[in-house]
């Protein structure tokens, strides 16, 4: 799976980001819709992570998908 699948089906993808980084609210979900760089941001902001650890683990979580 790309990141590209999980935008796409982001109504049912977010419940699954929601476990996987339970500091996302709902409201920070929906509001970044998706979009790969606007979760990464949220993520950061949330755990405290340097944009390179989000990154990477924004790609682990969609490799684990596969």
């Amino acid at each position: 799976m790309n990141w590209d699948q999980v935008e796409g089906n982001w109504k049912q993808a977010k419940g699954v980001v929601k476990e996987k980084w339970g500091k996302l609210t709902d409201d920070d979900l929906d509001v970044v819709a998706g979009k790969r760089d606007q979760v990464i941001g949220k993520i950061q902001e949330r755990y405290g992570w340097e944009k390179e650890e989000a990154e990477r683990q924004i790609d682990e979580f969609v490799k684990s998908l596969d």
